[in-house]
């Protein structure tokens, strides 16, 4: 197997593993606890190794999941205080996580490779050095076997724990009094979330851990209706995303974590702007419809109340309407359009008329 295509499905597999428990971090509103994770299981680390002397120790791995979990426990505790709100406590807890572990490397891990810039950025293109050999065979790299493991016991806990996963996500109070434990799912999820985040920090680092975990669970919020649709979404995106992300990097000579965190950004901003349902583009549309049905009922609320009046010849007349409306002439001509091609109003030479069903649907609109 060439490199290439070695890096490329460490890629994949990582960014699925991390996007797949990032979908439940998205419905709950916590995006920025994988942050902070991410960010905190650092000190985690760095005790291990300096316990091991070995960074592939699986130690490491079982040291970082719990200061993740300590990281969420502290959040909570500072937050139930009541004394600051829970983004604050967030703010507060993994910065100084974070910066005890930078601390930690940069005063005693001076002479290993386990640096500030690996940790926050990585490096996917060093992964295929690291190889597994088990009995002198190689099997290839050790990240891929590692975020391979990590994808295939998310996808299991996931499947098994999916309804009570979704019900305590949706409503927690139904979930405890169907005597589940939302406590005890949070807790697993951060654990599982913390295992994710620590088996892709040597790869592709912290930054792109975040990227992977939130956005394409977020991009993938704004196309599904459905919970196990969104699943199957957030890791098509991720695939793309670190696929596209991956071609980027090796056509312009640049940073594959960079590379991979941009493209996820992209897709995001796609789904964003053109998300049939909930995309901004979408939104205008919807709101043009809106502003102009809502005309068409004005105008045929007016000409329902000045058809026998008196004055009927000047607040009937199309010249005039945008006047007494108030309406740009621009927005009144569009009006009229509107109501002349669905045959609610008629044209009497310079004045309009309504037309039988153009007034009941006036009428329905002033009982309304």
């Amino acid at each position: 197997m060439s490199p290439d295509l070695e890096i490329l499905l460490i890629a994949v597999v990582t960014a699925v593993a991390a996007a797949l428990p990032g979908v439940f971090l998205v419905l709950r509103r916590l995006a920025l606890v994988s942050d902070a994770i991410s960010h905190a299981i650092l000190p985690g680390i760095v005790v291990a190794f300096f316990l091991t002397g070995d960074l592939n120790s699986p130690l490491l791995l079982i040291a970082a999941a719990a200061t993740g979990v300590l990281t969420v426990a502290l959040i909570e505790a500072i937050h139930r205080s009541r004394l600051v709100p829970e983004d604050a406590a967030i703010g507060l807890v993994f910065p100084a996580l974070f910066a005890l572990g930078v601390i930690l490397v940069s005063r005693y891990a001076g002479n290993v490779h386990l640096d500030t810039d690996s940790v926050l950025l990585g490096e996917l293109a060093f992964a295929p050095f690291d190889r597994l050999v088990v009995g002198g065979v190689d099997l290839g790299p050790a990240a891929l076997w590692s975020m391979g493991a990590i994808l295939v016991l998310n996808v299991v806990v996931i499947g098994v724990a999916f309804k009570e996963l979704k019900l305590a996500t949706v409503d927690s109070g139904l979930a405890a009094a169907l005597g589940f434990s939302p406590v005890l799912l949070h807790y697993a999820l951060m654990a599982l979330v913390s295992i994710t985040a620590v088996g892709a920090f040597n790869a592709v680092g912290s930054v792109l851990v975040v990227a992977l975990m939130i956005a394409p669970p977020a991009t993938a919020y704004l196309l599904a209706e459905r919970l196990k649709s969104m699943l199957w979404l957030s890791g098509a995106i991720a695939t793309v995303a670190a696929v596209a992300g991956y071609a980027m990097a090796l056509l312009l000579d640049v940073s594959i974590a960079g590379s991979m965190a941009t493209a996820c950004g992209v897709l995001f901003f796609t789904a964003l702007l053109f998300s049939p349902r909930r995309g901004v583009v979408a939104q205008m549309r919807r709101r043009a419809v809106q502003r102009l049905e809502f005309g068409v009922s004005m105008l045929l609320v007016h000409l329902l109340n000045h058809e026998d009046s008196v004055d009927a010849a000047e607040e009937c007349r199309r010249s005039t309407l945008n006047r007494h409306l108030r309406w740009s002439e621009a927005f009144t001509r569009q009006v009229v359009r509107s109501a002349d091609g669905d045959e609610l109003v008629k044209r009497a030479g310079e004045l309009l008329e309504l037309t039988e069903s153009g007034r009941r649907q006036a009428l329905r609109d002033v009982v309304r």
